[in-house]
């Protein structure tokens, strides 16, 4: 990996443009404490700031579609397709990276999130964003040897501890939804058991949040991870 000379918040707009030209999105940045977890940036040089990369389904799902891996017939191809893409965009900016796909053990993507501002935990076991609701994928982590500046004031908080309604629990047809946690086993068994519910074209409960209804995964989309899932 090659040094970077500054990452200003010009280098910062043009990294967020290109990774939108490859269907992703920059949602946030931190400095990380040891209490992180986050690894070496590279062999002997720590991680001073990360970069927290996620994707809106619909504009990923658009640009993977027209990849070899969506063709190849190979297991997990928008992993790999994303594992190919955002490693030669870390490569060539001199960065470290990391994704919520390797493991075990895991890296704690979900706390890392949280701590660029704007997301909220939801009953669904994903993350609401104040902008997207529960409707952006984490997707990658980039590692910078070097520090970058990071906001001051961070984004006020997700949008789940504003909803006293939770929607997204009376919808759920599984009954998989509590104010304390997502019940995967009874989700999986619910569609598993029930091959044309409405939840095999994309989760129910996510469609009945509030919360970021412009970036609704299409039907497309949403079949496609639904059947990654039962997968």
């Amino acid at each position: 990996m090659k040094p970077h000379p500054a990452r200003d918040a010009a280098w910062i707009a043009d990294l967020g443009d290109r990774l939108a030209r490859a269907g992703f999105c920059l949602l946030g940045r931190f400095a990380p404490t040891a209490d992180d977890a986050v690894p070496d940036a590279r062999a002997g040089y720590a991680a001073r700031a990360v970069l927290v990369v996620g994707s809106l389904s619909n504009a990923l799902f658009a640009i993977f579609g027209t990849s070899p891996e969506a063709a190849d017939g190979l297991p997990d191809p928008l992993d790999r397709f994303t594992r190919r893409v955002l490693t030669a965009l870390a490569e060539s900016e001199g960065l470290g990276i990391v994704f919520p796909f390797d493991g075990p053990p895991y890296h704690p993507f979900q706390r890392w999130a949280l701590k660029t501002g704007g997301f909220s935990r939801s009953p669904m076991g994903v993350l609401a964003h104040r902008e997207f609701g529960p409707w952006t994928g984490l997707r990658a982590a980039l590692l910078s040897p070097e520090p970058m500046a990071v906001p001051e004031a961070l984004p006020e908080r997700g949008p789940c501890p504003t909803c006293h309604d939770a929607p997204c629990i009376s919808a759920c047809p599984a009954g998989a939804l509590s104010q304390t946690g997502y019940d995967v086993p009874r989700c999986l068994a619910h569609l598993r058991a029930n091959p044309a519910a409405p939840c095999h074209a994309g989760c129910v409960a996510r469609h009945a949040c509030p919360f970021g209804r412009a970036h609704a995964q299409s039907e497309e989309a949403g079949s496609f991870h639904m059947r990654a899932f039962l997968g």
